[in-house]
């Protein structure tokens, strides 16, 4: 949680090492995750006006990336195109500065840190709930048995009162 929130209040560095702290090979496994962070924290730097930071960081930590994938490449160049414009908030690009950017990539940290600890990103509640009355629909047509009707109780009903 203090990753995700670290992430939404635009403090990738700490999330990054909350990351570490918590699985270090979760970065090392996931250069997509590594990447959007790593954007993140430029698009930060551009936020609070500092451009040249923002190009010597572009330059040392994206760009060689950008040279091993494309999509990653049209990325940079998105977001260093912010650096561009006077006015950011209005330029084509300037979604990347809206908090739903951020949420974007605290959901991927989040998704990400729960598939390390081996859980689904998806509650299995809902579709074990459903699984059941599935199950006891087919067992109707055939059986007469205990039968779960108010999933809230899961009290059991005997099917000979």
């Amino acid at each position: 949680m203090e990753v995700k929130r670290a992430v939404q209040s635009g403090n990738v560095q700490e999330a990054i090492e909350k990351i570490n702290d918590l699985n270090p090979t979760i970065l090392d496994t996931n250069p997509q995750l590594y990447f959007h962070l790593q954007q993140q924290k430029l698009i930060e730097l551009i936020r609070v006006g500092k451009i040249n930071e923002a190009l010597e960081f572009a330059q040392e930590e994206l760009a060689p990336r950008g040279e091993e994938n494309q999509t990653f490449l049209e990325e940079i160049e998105k977001t260093v195109a912010l650096l561009v414009f006077e006015d950011v908030k209005n330029c084509p690009y300037g979604e990347l500065l809206d908090v739903s950017q951020r949420l974007k990539t605290a959901s991927e940290v989040n998704a990400a840190i729960l598939t390390s600890q081996s859980h689904e990103k998806d509650p299995k509640l809902p579709s074990l709930l459903k699984m059941l009355k599935w199950t006891q629909n087919q067992l109707d047509e055939k059986a007469a048995y205990p039968r779960i009707n108010d999933f809230t109780t899961a009290a059991l009903e005997d099917p000979s009162i």
